[in-house]
């Protein structure tokens, strides 16, 4: 009589499990299992092997060893096509195992959670399921992995048409996501780790990353490429990835990545502030004690640029705010909550994607690396989480700004901050008059601004995100009529810039830190 096929399960996520398993024994698997898998399986009113049956070994050490054994892994490894390697088999009455199903124990999910202790995070380091997923991915010639739940009705359904057995192709697929899931895993372990044990070291000699798949996009940047959105999966920042969408039509691609810029802006400030981007740049910024009034401020900076654009608020979204909002054409709007009404009336406009990001309403400098694709590679710095160091913050002209100009400095800096280098932002109560942002010149940038202005750039502050090349910056900011100004510093000709802002009675104030966004 032929011995049965064996399905060896060993799962930490058990949706659906029952169901599958039952499924498998209808179509003649003998159930081998471990554990808390097998007392589930057992307690939904089906027939298990228990592994130490077939092992002869009981499971040790709180549970880390249950399959790390020859008769398991050989069972797994064998392949079928060598004589040889089946006699073996034979020889020491190892029954070969036809199906593995195994998923993770959940890593990432307890290393997210708040105040987990280091010996948590250890203990939940699988060791058996990745040996397990990577020997039955190495022998798919022979056998099918399954790690997860998602694949289970996949799998089934092969199964029944190719009548018990599951087809090559499908077990190359199969065993493809098997060491993506492991590598993704692997990547999860080393990066905790390396950020517990590993000090002083931001940039690994072998710099793993993993990221999870949320969804395809419709297209990328434009229409013929195509895109999808990943999250990373431990990170704790404050995301895009992690927004409840309310309504409006499919985001693009563009769209997340104007999100995330309109969100990173937003974040600088624990006023309340509204923030209107396009194409990655801030085109209007302003904070007030009612975000209604804030928005206003920040409308006004740049009305004909705000058509089309992504909206970002730190606050609630209020009726007198979603009012203004619904009356011109935007793209997408974020907020930490929105009333009721205000919903509503935001819903009126079919396509508008709506979002709700709770911790928007958190101030928060964001931590960690970010990275930048190049061909063949991947350029990666720490995030320029710096706003101010008040050490390094330094009067240079012979006026020292008012408590009001030192006021729009500070935010006139942290906008400049987050547009496209060479940027100058104009701003005038904690509101931005001009942006000019993106340009290879910093006199066009400055130009641009003052042009954006419409004319209201008389009485106010100017950011510069790096230094002065030349003082006809200076020149061009006095004649707008701009009262202060703050830079890096830096520059060969800054003994040049300082004459130049003493001559216009100019206030003007060096950061020591730049902020370049390229």
């Amino acid at each position: 009589m032929t011995e049965k096929k064996i399905a060896l399960i060993s799962v930490s996520d058990k949706t659906s499990l029952p169901e599958f398993a039952k499924a498998l024994a209808e179509q003649g698997f003998e159930i081998v299992s471990t554990g808390g898998t097998a007392k589930a399986l057992e307690k939904a009113g089906l027939k298990v092997t228990a592994v130490e049956k077939i092992t002869g070994f009981p499971e040790m050490l709180d549970g880390r060893v249950k399959t790390l054994h020859p008769k398991i892994h050989a069972g797994i490894l064998a392949d079928r096509n060598k004589k040889d390697h089946m006699a073996s088999l034979k020889k020491h009455g190892i029954r070969p195992i036809d199906l593995v199903v195994v998923n993770l124990y959940p890593f990432r999910e307890t290393i997210r959670k708040k105040g987990v202790s280091l010996q948590e995070a250890i203990e939940n380091i699988d060791i058996g399921g990745p040996s397990l997923l990577r020997a039955a991915a190495k022998n798919h010639e022979s056998i099918a992995v399954v790690t997860s739940p998602n694949q289970y009705l996949d799998v089934l359904n092969e199964l029944k048409k190719n009548k018990g057995s599951i087809p090559l192709e499908k077990r190359k697929e199969l065993a493809a996501k098997a060491f993506g899931l492991s590598a993704a895993y692997d990547t999860a372990v080393s990066s905790f780790l390396h950020n517990k044990f590993v000090s002083g070291e931001k940039f690994p000699e072998n710099l793993a990353l993993s990221f999870e798949k949320i969804k395809d996009l419709r297209y990328g940047e434009n229409w013929h490429q195509e895109a999808a959105l990943y999250k990373e999966p431990a990170s704790k920042s404050i995301s895009f990835a992690s927004a409840e969408k309310l309504h409006g039509k499919q985001l693009s691609f563009n769209n997340i990545s104007d999100s995330d810029a309109a969100i990173s802006l937003a974040l600088e400030f624990d006023q309340p502030a509204a923030v209107i981007v396009k194409h990655a740049n801030p085109c209007g910024v302003a904070l007030h004690r009612e975000v209604s009034t804030a928005f206003k401020k920040a409308f006004e900076c740049d009305s004909t640029s705000a058509f089309g654009s992504i909206i970002a608020l730190n606050r609630q979204c209020d009726v007198p705010t979603a009012m203004q909002i619904a009356s011109f054409f935007n793209e997408v709007v974020i907020a930490p909550s929105f009333d009721e009404t205000a919903l509503q009336l935001l819903k009126k406009k079919k396509n508008l994607r709506i979002l709700k990001l709770p911790a928007l309403e958190k101030e928060q400098k964001r931590q960690g690396l970010e990275f930048k694709s190049i061909s063949g590679g991947l350029l990666a710095q720490t995030l320029d989480s710096v706003l101010l160091d008040e050490k390094l913050l330094k009067p240079v002209s012979q006026r020292e700004p008012s408590k009001k100009e030192m006021q729009d400095l500070r935010f006139a800096w942290a906008v400049a901050k987050h547009a496209k280098s060479n940027t100058i932002v104009l701003a005038m109560d904690n509101a931005t008059v001009g942006i000019g942002a993106g340009q290879m010149s910093r006199i066009d940038a400055t130009d641009i601004a003052v042009k954006k202005s419409g004319g209201r750039h008389k009485g106010s502050v100017m950011a510069s995100d790096a230094f002065f090349p030349f003082r006809d910056n200076v020149d061009a900011a006095a004649k707008a009529g701009v009262t202060a100004i703050i830079q890096p510093g830096g520059s060969v000709k800054d003994s040049e810039v300082i004459e130049a802002v003493n001559e216009h009675g100019i206030a003007m104030l060096f950061t020591g830190i730049r902020h370049f966004r390229h």
